[in-house]
């Protein structure tokens, strides 16, 4: 079927005028970003036990993989500095959200939250839920959104097969691997990027074995956009 959508919007502008036309298009153009520059300033999968620039940082094999972690109650800070002239940040985090993490019900087992801050600005603060969820219970999330939005277990995961690291050792289903990737702001010449949570787990003498939480890769790429 022909799409009549462009004749018709520049049936409109014809009727007009040429100077409307010239109006229109360098207000459309001059207002759209650019991207001039993309360099990558720090990349890690932890394979080479690299903990350079890490504050809290510790690493543990997970499905034969080393990655940073495990976390519990926890922040790790990442501080990079001598960075090439930006006007943006890119961070993208593959993590591995391990257990029984219980989402956003405010009981004595949640909600579970994890962060993200770039120089102490909040940037994600949201929960995950690895909880089955079936029509009469579910344990809803936040993710893909901040806090408090309602969003089914594991929604936006990359895998949902991986076993649990403690608590369900060997259990497939309860490990979910996320990748999350934000562009902010920014142009100083240093950046602390600090990644946490604030888990909650009153009904277990083993808090820790019943969820925590660990990062597979992280990668920093300074933006020139305009």
């Amino acid at each position: 079927m022909k799409d009549n959508s462009l004749t018709f919007n520049f049936s409109f502008f014809r009727k007009q005028g040429l100077g409307f036309i010239v109006f229109f298009a360098a207000c459309c153009f001059s207002c759209e970003d650019i991207l001039r520059e993309e360099m990558m300033v720090y990349n890690n999968d932890f394979s080479k036990a690299d903990l350079a620039n890490f504050e809290n940082g510790k690493l543990f094999i997970y499905e034969e993989d080393t990655v940073l972690g495990y976390y519990h109650d926890e922040e790790v800070r990442l501080s990079l500095d001598n960075l090439p002239a930006h006007n943006t940040i890119k961070i993208t985090l593959e993590i591995l959200l391990h257990d029984s993490w219980d989402g956003n019900p405010d009981n004595v087992g949640g909600p579970d939250f994890w962060y993200l801050k770039l120089d102490d600005q909040s940037i994600v603060r949201t929960t995950f839920s690895n909880s089955p969820c079936e029509s009469s219970y579910c344990l809803y999330q936040s993710y893909p959104d901040n806090y408090p939005r309602f969003n089914d277990p594991k929604t936006g995961a990359l895998r949902t097969d991986l076993p649990g690291r403690c608590q369900y050792i060997d259990v497939e289903g309860w490990t979910s691997l996320y990748r999350i990737t934000k562009l902010i702001k920014h142009k100083d010449g240093q950046l602390s990027i600090a990644i946490g949570d604030e888990l909650k787990q009153e009904n277990t003498p083993e808090p820790v074995c019943d969820e925590s939480w660990s990062v597979a890769t992280i990668q920093v790429s300074t933006l020139t956009i305009n």
